[in-house]
Protein backbone atom coordinates (compact mmCIF):
# COMPACT_ATOMS: atom_id res chain seq x y z
CA UNK A 1 0.00 0.00 0.00
CA UNK A 2 1.68 3.44 -1.09
CA UNK A 3 1.87 6.39 1.06
CA UNK A 4 -1.93 7.99 -0.53
CA UNK A 5 -3.88 4.64 -0.19
CA UNK A 6 -2.30 4.48 3.20
CA UNK A 7 -3.57 7.72 4.00
CA UNK A 8 -7.03 7.16 2.15
CA UNK A 9 -7.54 4.07 4.00
CA UNK A 10 -6.73 5.95 7.46
CA UNK A 11 -9.33 8.74 6.59
CA UNK A 12 -12.12 5.65 5.63
CA UNK A 13 -11.27 4.13 8.99
CA UNK A 14 -11.43 7.58 10.50
CA UNK A 15 -14.98 8.32 9.07
CA UNK A 16 -16.17 4.62 9.91
CA UNK A 17 -15.67 4.22 13.81
CA UNK A 18 -16.10 8.53 14.41
CA UNK A 19 -18.93 7.75 16.93
CA UNK A 20 -17.03 5.56 18.79
CA UNK A 21 -12.65 6.13 18.62
CA UNK A 22 -14.18 9.91 18.30
CA UNK A 23 -16.52 10.13 20.73
CA UNK A 24 -14.50 13.03 22.60
CA UNK A 25 -13.81 15.60 20.46
CA UNK A 26 -12.94 18.07 23.48
CA UNK A 27 -9.35 17.82 24.33
CA UNK A 28 -8.29 14.57 26.61
CA UNK A 29 -7.93 16.41 30.08
CA UNK A 30 -4.49 16.66 30.89
CA UNK A 31 -5.14 15.07 34.77
CA UNK A 32 -6.56 12.33 33.09
CA UNK A 33 -3.46 11.87 30.65
CA UNK A 34 -1.78 12.02 34.12
CA UNK A 35 -3.63 9.23 35.17
CA UNK A 36 -2.91 7.25 32.00
CA UNK A 37 0.80 7.68 31.79
CA UNK A 38 0.97 6.95 35.58
CA UNK A 39 -1.12 3.28 35.16
CA UNK A 40 1.10 2.63 31.92
CA UNK A 41 4.40 3.11 33.59
CA UNK A 42 3.48 1.47 37.01
CA UNK A 43 2.33 -1.38 34.75
CA UNK A 44 5.49 -1.54 32.98
CA UNK A 45 7.76 -1.10 35.58
CA UNK A 46 6.28 -4.30 36.79
CA UNK A 47 8.14 -6.50 34.17
CA UNK A 48 11.46 -4.28 34.85
CA UNK A 49 11.77 -4.40 38.54
CA UNK A 50 13.64 -8.17 38.32
CA UNK A 51 16.48 -6.35 36.48
CA UNK A 52 18.45 -5.01 39.02
CA UNK A 53 17.72 -7.64 41.17
CA UNK A 54 19.56 -10.54 39.32
CA UNK A 55 22.17 -10.57 41.76
CA UNK A 56 19.91 -10.97 44.75
CA UNK A 57 17.38 -13.12 43.20
CA UNK A 58 19.63 -15.49 41.62
CA UNK A 59 21.92 -15.84 44.91
CA UNK A 60 18.24 -16.18 47.18
CA UNK A 61 17.18 -19.41 44.95
CA UNK A 62 20.51 -20.48 44.07
CA UNK A 63 20.42 -19.75 40.36
CA UNK A 64 23.43 -19.72 37.95
CA UNK A 65 24.65 -16.12 36.02
CA UNK A 66 22.50 -18.12 32.85
CA UNK A 67 19.29 -18.54 35.15
CA UNK A 68 19.54 -14.68 35.93
CA UNK A 69 18.77 -14.13 31.92
CA UNK A 70 16.13 -16.74 32.10
CA UNK A 71 14.60 -14.75 34.70
CA UNK A 72 14.50 -11.40 32.45
CA UNK A 73 13.63 -13.94 29.78
CA UNK A 74 10.65 -15.70 31.28
CA UNK A 75 9.07 -11.97 31.78
CA UNK A 76 9.81 -11.19 27.95
CA UNK A 77 8.29 -14.42 27.34
CA UNK A 78 5.16 -13.70 29.34
CA UNK A 79 4.58 -10.04 27.77
CA UNK A 80 4.60 -11.57 24.25
CA UNK A 81 1.99 -14.16 25.15
CA UNK A 82 0.03 -11.21 26.49
CA UNK A 83 0.38 -9.13 23.49
CA UNK A 84 -0.95 -11.79 21.74
CA UNK A 85 -3.68 -13.37 23.88
CA UNK A 86 -4.79 -9.89 25.96
CA UNK A 87 -4.29 -6.54 24.04
CA UNK A 88 -6.43 -7.71 20.83
CA UNK A 89 -9.45 -8.12 23.68
CA UNK A 90 -9.79 -4.10 23.72
CA UNK A 91 -11.47 -4.56 20.43
CA UNK A 92 -13.67 -6.71 21.02
CA UNK A 93 -14.58 -5.71 24.69
CA UNK A 94 -15.32 -2.76 27.12
CA UNK A 95 -12.15 -1.41 26.88
CA UNK A 96 -12.48 0.22 30.54
CA UNK A 97 -13.19 -3.38 31.84
CA UNK A 98 -10.75 -5.40 30.03
CA UNK A 99 -8.26 -2.70 32.04
CA UNK A 100 -9.57 -2.86 34.94
CA UNK A 101 -9.54 -6.75 35.07
CA UNK A 102 -6.10 -6.70 34.15
CA UNK A 103 -4.96 -4.43 36.69
CA UNK A 104 -7.15 -7.07 39.44
CA UNK A 105 -5.58 -9.90 38.69
CA UNK A 106 -1.66 -8.14 38.33
CA UNK A 107 -1.65 -7.86 41.91
CA UNK A 108 -2.38 -11.18 42.22
CA UNK A 109 0.58 -12.11 39.90
CA UNK A 110 2.78 -9.58 41.93
CA UNK A 111 1.80 -10.90 45.51
CA UNK A 112 3.21 -14.74 44.03
CA UNK A 113 6.35 -13.32 42.89
CA UNK A 114 6.77 -11.85 46.78
CA UNK A 115 6.36 -15.58 47.96
CA UNK A 116 7.99 -17.95 45.56
CA UNK A 117 9.50 -20.10 47.17
CA UNK A 118 11.51 -22.19 44.27
CA UNK A 119 12.71 -21.53 41.35
CA UNK A 120 9.67 -22.82 39.29
CA UNK A 121 7.09 -21.13 41.55
CA UNK A 122 9.48 -17.97 40.19
CA UNK A 123 9.45 -18.46 37.00
CA UNK A 124 5.81 -19.35 36.69
CA UNK A 125 4.77 -16.14 38.42
CA UNK A 126 7.05 -13.50 36.71
CA UNK A 127 5.89 -14.87 33.44
CA UNK A 128 2.21 -13.76 34.51
CA UNK A 129 3.40 -10.58 36.03
CA UNK A 130 5.12 -9.70 32.27
CA UNK A 131 2.18 -11.48 30.59
CA UNK A 132 0.09 -8.64 32.64
CA UNK A 133 2.17 -5.86 31.99
CA UNK A 134 0.85 -5.97 28.69
CA UNK A 135 -2.15 -3.62 30.46
CA UNK A 136 0.68 -0.67 29.51
CA UNK A 137 -0.45 -0.71 26.09
CA UNK A 138 -4.37 -1.48 26.41
CA UNK A 139 -3.81 1.75 27.95
CA UNK A 140 -1.96 3.68 25.32
CA UNK A 141 -4.51 2.06 22.56
CA UNK A 142 -7.64 3.50 24.66
CA UNK A 143 -5.95 7.25 25.22
CA UNK A 144 -5.41 7.13 21.48
CA UNK A 145 -8.63 5.94 21.20
CA UNK A 146 -9.99 9.09 23.18
CA UNK A 147 -7.61 11.66 21.99
CA UNK A 148 -8.65 14.17 18.85
CA UNK A 149 -6.78 12.71 15.28
CA UNK A 150 -4.98 16.47 15.41
CA UNK A 151 -3.70 15.61 19.30
CA UNK A 152 -3.17 11.66 18.90
CA UNK A 153 0.91 12.19 18.34
CA UNK A 154 1.03 14.32 21.85
CA UNK A 155 -1.41 12.47 24.01
CA UNK A 156 0.61 9.03 23.07
CA UNK A 157 4.14 10.88 23.57
CA UNK A 158 2.77 11.82 26.98
CA UNK A 159 1.38 8.72 28.16
CA UNK A 160 4.47 6.77 26.86
CA UNK A 161 6.78 9.32 28.44
CA UNK A 162 5.12 7.34 31.63
CA UNK A 163 5.79 4.40 30.66
CA UNK A 164 9.82 5.31 29.73
CA UNK A 165 10.00 7.13 33.19
CA UNK A 166 8.33 3.59 34.47
CA UNK A 167 10.95 1.58 33.19
CA UNK A 168 13.78 3.62 34.24
CA UNK A 169 12.38 4.54 37.50
CA UNK A 170 12.05 0.90 38.39
CA UNK A 171 15.59 0.55 38.54
CA UNK A 172 16.04 3.02 41.02
CA UNK A 173 12.71 2.40 43.24
CA UNK A 174 14.22 -1.93 42.74
CA UNK A 175 17.29 -0.76 44.53
CA UNK A 176 16.60 1.07 47.39
CA UNK A 177 13.91 -1.29 48.11
CA UNK A 178 16.38 -4.63 48.02
CA UNK A 179 18.76 -2.29 50.27
CA UNK A 180 16.61 -1.67 52.83
CA UNK A 181 13.74 -4.32 53.28
CA UNK A 182 15.01 -7.11 50.39
CA UNK A 183 14.12 -8.28 46.89
CA UNK A 184 10.30 -9.51 47.50
CA UNK A 185 9.53 -5.82 49.50
CA UNK A 186 9.50 -4.77 45.89
CA UNK A 187 6.93 -7.27 44.65
CA UNK A 188 5.09 -6.77 47.54
CA UNK A 189 5.17 -2.60 47.97
CA UNK A 190 4.08 -3.17 44.00
CA UNK A 191 1.26 -5.20 44.55
CA UNK A 192 -0.12 -2.52 47.02
CA UNK A 193 0.57 0.32 44.78
CA UNK A 194 -0.84 -1.67 41.95
CA UNK A 195 -4.42 -2.43 43.93
CA UNK A 196 -4.75 1.07 44.57
CA UNK A 197 -4.30 2.12 40.77
CA UNK A 198 -7.30 -0.30 39.77
CA UNK A 199 -9.40 1.68 42.71
CA UNK A 200 -8.57 5.16 40.71
CA UNK A 201 -9.42 3.40 37.16
CA UNK A 202 -12.51 1.93 38.04
CA UNK A 203 -13.67 5.22 39.68
CA UNK A 204 -12.13 7.84 36.99
CA UNK A 205 -11.65 6.14 33.85
CA UNK A 206 -14.31 7.35 30.87
CA UNK A 207 -16.22 4.80 29.28
CA UNK A 208 -16.02 4.79 25.55
CA UNK A 209 -19.46 4.03 23.02
CA UNK A 210 -18.33 1.48 20.45
CA UNK A 211 -19.87 -0.38 18.17
CA UNK A 212 -20.11 -4.11 18.91
CA UNK A 213 -17.50 -6.15 16.95
CA UNK A 214 -18.64 -9.30 15.13
CA UNK A 215 -14.85 -10.68 15.39
CA UNK A 216 -14.68 -14.18 17.39
CA UNK A 217 -11.90 -14.12 19.66
CA UNK A 218 -10.10 -17.07 17.59
CA UNK A 219 -10.24 -14.77 14.59
CA UNK A 220 -9.38 -11.28 16.65
CA UNK A 221 -6.04 -12.89 17.77
CA UNK A 222 -5.37 -14.08 13.81
CA UNK A 223 -6.17 -10.61 12.43
CA UNK A 224 -3.38 -9.04 14.25
CA UNK A 225 -1.03 -11.35 12.59
CA UNK A 226 -2.83 -10.28 9.49
CA UNK A 227 -2.23 -6.58 10.04
CA UNK A 228 1.55 -7.52 9.92
CA UNK A 229 1.55 -8.91 6.71
CA UNK A 230 -1.12 -6.22 5.31
CA UNK A 231 0.34 -2.60 6.74
CA UNK A 232 3.76 -1.36 5.17
CA UNK A 233 4.17 0.88 7.85
CA UNK A 234 3.77 -1.54 10.66
CA UNK A 235 6.19 -3.59 9.16
CA UNK A 236 8.88 -1.19 9.20
CA UNK A 237 8.32 0.18 12.05
CA UNK A 238 8.26 -2.89 13.95
CA UNK A 239 11.30 -4.03 13.05
CA UNK A 240 12.81 -0.75 14.42
CA UNK A 241 10.98 -1.18 17.31
CA UNK A 242 12.64 -4.63 17.50
CA UNK A 243 16.22 -3.07 17.29
CA UNK A 244 15.89 -0.10 19.42
CA UNK A 245 14.80 -2.14 22.34
CA UNK A 246 16.81 -4.79 21.61
CA UNK A 247 19.77 -2.14 21.92
CA UNK A 248 18.89 -0.77 25.37
CA UNK A 249 18.07 -3.92 26.89
CA UNK A 250 21.88 -4.79 25.69
CA UNK A 251 22.83 -1.80 28.47
CA UNK A 252 20.21 -2.42 30.96
CA UNK A 253 20.09 -6.18 31.97
CA UNK A 254 23.89 -6.96 32.55
CA UNK A 255 24.54 -3.18 34.10
CA UNK A 256 23.96 -4.27 37.67
CA UNK A 257 27.11 -6.43 37.15
CA UNK A 258 29.84 -4.22 36.33
CA UNK A 259 28.44 -1.18 38.52
CA UNK A 260 28.21 -3.63 41.72
CA UNK A 261 31.32 -5.34 41.29
CA UNK A 262 35.22 -3.79 42.17
CA UNK A 263 36.44 -1.05 41.62
CA UNK A 264 32.58 0.52 41.78
CA UNK A 265 31.11 -1.60 43.92
CA UNK A 266 27.83 -0.33 44.22
CA UNK A 267 24.91 -1.05 46.50
CA UNK A 268 21.21 -1.67 44.68
CA UNK A 269 20.27 1.77 45.46
CA UNK A 270 23.25 3.20 43.78
CA UNK A 271 23.18 1.42 40.69
CA UNK A 272 19.51 2.19 40.75
CA UNK A 273 20.20 5.69 40.29
CA UNK A 274 21.19 5.61 36.88
CA UNK A 275 17.65 4.71 35.79
CA UNK A 276 17.03 8.37 36.97
CA UNK A 277 20.17 9.68 34.55
CA UNK A 278 17.80 8.65 31.49
CA UNK A 279 14.38 10.29 32.56
CA UNK A 280 15.83 13.24 31.67
CA UNK A 281 16.25 12.21 28.23
CA UNK A 282 12.93 10.41 28.67
CA UNK A 283 11.17 13.30 28.95
CA UNK A 284 12.64 15.95 26.30
CA UNK A 285 12.07 13.38 23.86
CA UNK A 286 8.30 13.09 24.53
CA UNK A 287 7.45 15.69 22.30
CA UNK A 288 8.26 13.92 19.13
CA UNK A 289 4.50 12.63 19.16
CA UNK A 290 3.73 16.42 18.00
CA UNK A 291 6.72 16.22 15.91
CA UNK A 292 4.98 13.52 14.19
CA UNK A 293 1.88 15.22 14.19
CA UNK A 294 3.90 18.24 12.13
CA UNK A 295 4.58 15.55 9.60
CA UNK A 296 8.46 15.51 11.20
CA UNK A 297 8.32 11.90 11.55
CA UNK A 298 11.02 10.56 9.14
CA UNK A 299 12.99 13.43 10.90
CA UNK A 300 12.85 12.61 14.30
CA UNK A 301 13.79 9.14 13.46
CA UNK A 302 16.31 9.61 12.00
CA UNK A 303 18.44 11.31 14.26
CA UNK A 304 17.31 9.36 16.86
CA UNK A 305 18.70 6.98 15.65
CA UNK A 306 22.09 8.37 14.80
CA UNK A 307 22.16 9.43 18.39
CA UNK A 308 21.64 6.33 20.14
CA UNK A 309 24.04 4.86 17.70
CA UNK A 310 26.56 7.72 19.08
CA UNK A 311 25.57 7.35 22.71
CA UNK A 312 27.78 3.57 22.84
CA UNK A 313 31.00 5.66 22.63
CA UNK A 314 30.86 7.30 26.38
CA UNK A 315 28.79 4.22 27.33
CA UNK A 316 32.05 2.43 26.25
CA UNK A 317 34.17 4.38 28.71
CA UNK A 318 32.96 3.40 31.94
CA UNK A 319 36.47 2.37 32.78
CA UNK A 320 37.73 5.79 32.68
CA UNK A 321 34.94 7.53 34.43
CA UNK A 322 30.78 7.29 35.99
CA UNK A 323 30.39 9.87 34.23
CA UNK A 324 30.32 8.95 30.70
CA UNK A 325 28.40 6.33 31.73
CA UNK A 326 25.94 8.77 33.03
CA UNK A 327 25.89 10.83 29.09
CA UNK A 328 25.51 7.88 27.21
CA UNK A 329 22.58 6.65 29.19
CA UNK A 330 20.96 10.31 28.65
CA UNK A 331 21.09 10.18 24.82
CA UNK A 332 20.15 6.70 24.56
CA UNK A 333 17.12 7.31 26.86
CA UNK A 334 15.86 9.71 24.57
CA UNK A 335 16.67 8.39 21.17
CA UNK A 336 14.81 5.16 22.39
CA UNK A 337 11.43 7.86 23.55
CA UNK A 338 11.51 9.68 20.74
CA UNK A 339 11.54 6.60 18.22
CA UNK A 340 9.22 4.77 19.88
CA UNK A 341 6.75 7.89 20.38
CA UNK A 342 7.13 8.40 16.49
CA UNK A 343 6.90 4.75 15.49
CA UNK A 344 3.28 4.61 17.74
CA UNK A 345 2.21 7.80 16.44
CA UNK A 346 2.83 6.62 12.89
CA UNK A 347 1.13 3.05 13.16
CA UNK A 348 -2.13 5.05 14.75
CA UNK A 349 -2.81 6.60 11.76
CA UNK A 350 -3.19 3.52 9.43
CA UNK A 351 -6.30 1.35 10.92
CA UNK A 352 -8.27 3.59 14.37
CA UNK A 353 -10.56 1.04 14.71
CA UNK A 354 -7.98 -1.71 14.97
CA UNK A 355 -5.80 0.40 17.85
CA UNK A 356 -5.14 -1.96 19.83
CA UNK A 357 -4.65 -4.79 17.97
CA UNK A 358 -1.94 -2.29 16.11
CA UNK A 359 -0.76 -2.07 19.54
CA UNK A 360 -0.12 -5.80 20.05
CA UNK A 361 1.29 -6.24 16.66
CA UNK A 362 3.73 -3.66 17.23
CA UNK A 363 4.34 -5.32 20.97
CA UNK A 364 4.88 -8.05 19.54
CA UNK A 365 8.26 -6.91 17.81
CA UNK A 366 9.26 -5.17 20.84
CA UNK A 367 9.19 -7.92 23.13
CA UNK A 368 10.81 -9.92 21.22
CA UNK A 369 13.26 -7.01 20.57
CA UNK A 370 13.90 -6.75 24.33
CA UNK A 371 14.22 -10.82 24.70
CA UNK A 372 16.86 -10.55 22.15
CA UNK A 373 18.60 -7.94 23.96
CA UNK A 374 18.33 -9.41 27.63
CA UNK A 375 19.60 -12.56 26.68
CA UNK A 376 22.30 -12.15 24.98
CA UNK A 377 23.79 -8.93 26.69
CA UNK A 378 24.48 -11.50 29.46
CA UNK A 379 26.36 -14.17 27.39
CA UNK A 380 28.10 -10.91 26.11
CA UNK A 381 29.40 -9.58 29.41
CA UNK A 382 30.00 -13.62 30.95
CA UNK A 383 32.24 -14.19 27.69
CA UNK A 384 34.06 -10.59 26.69
CA UNK A 385 32.93 -8.15 29.99
CA UNK A 386 31.42 -4.59 29.43
CA UNK A 387 33.57 -4.25 25.70
CA UNK A 388 31.56 -7.20 24.99
CA UNK A 389 28.59 -5.24 25.66
CA UNK A 390 28.85 -2.23 24.80
CA UNK A 391 30.63 -3.92 20.96
CA UNK A 392 26.82 -5.64 20.94
CA UNK A 393 25.07 -2.58 22.08
CA UNK A 394 26.65 -0.43 18.95
CA UNK A 395 26.24 -3.67 15.89
CA UNK A 396 22.30 -3.17 16.75
CA UNK A 397 22.33 0.36 16.90
CA UNK A 398 24.25 0.45 13.37
CA UNK A 399 21.59 -1.94 11.93
CA UNK A 400 19.07 0.28 13.47
CA UNK A 401 19.92 2.97 11.35
CA UNK A 402 20.94 1.24 8.60
CA UNK A 403 17.17 0.05 8.22
CA UNK A 404 15.63 3.05 8.46
CA UNK A 405 18.08 4.41 5.33
CA UNK A 406 17.27 1.38 3.64
CA UNK A 407 12.78 1.64 4.37
CA UNK A 408 12.73 5.56 4.23
CA UNK A 409 10.30 6.72 1.78
CA UNK A 410 11.82 7.92 -1.34
CA UNK A 411 12.85 11.61 -0.82
CA UNK A 412 11.65 12.62 -4.51
CA UNK A 413 8.54 13.25 -2.19
CA UNK A 414 9.90 16.36 -1.13
CA UNK A 415 7.29 16.71 2.00
CA UNK A 416 7.71 15.05 5.63
CA UNK A 417 4.26 14.93 5.32
CA UNK A 418 4.21 12.39 2.60
CA UNK A 419 7.07 10.57 4.18
CA UNK A 420 5.38 10.17 7.93
CA UNK A 421 1.97 9.11 6.08
CA UNK A 422 4.38 5.75 4.54
CA UNK A 423 6.00 5.46 7.57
Amino acid sequence: MDGRAAAASSDAANDAVRPNAGAVVSPLPRPMMTLFAFAAGLAVANAYFAHPLLDVMTADLDLSQTGAGLIVGATQVGYALGLILLVPLGDLFDRRRVIIAQSLLSTVALGFVALSANTEMLMASIAAVGMLAVLTQALVAYAASLARPSERGHVVGFVTSGIVIGILSARTVAGLLTDLFGWRSVYLASCAVTLVIAVLLHRLLPHQKREANELSYPRLVGSTFKLIWQEPVLRTRGVIALLIFANVTTLLTPLVLPLSAPPFSMSHTKVGLFGLAGIAGALAASRAGRWADLGLGQTTTGIALALMLIAWLPISLLDQSILWLIAGVLVLDFGLQAVHVTNQALIYRVRPEAQNRLTAAYMLFYSLGSAIGSSLSTVAYAHAGWSGVCLMGTVISLASLLFWLATRPSRSKHTEEGAALNG
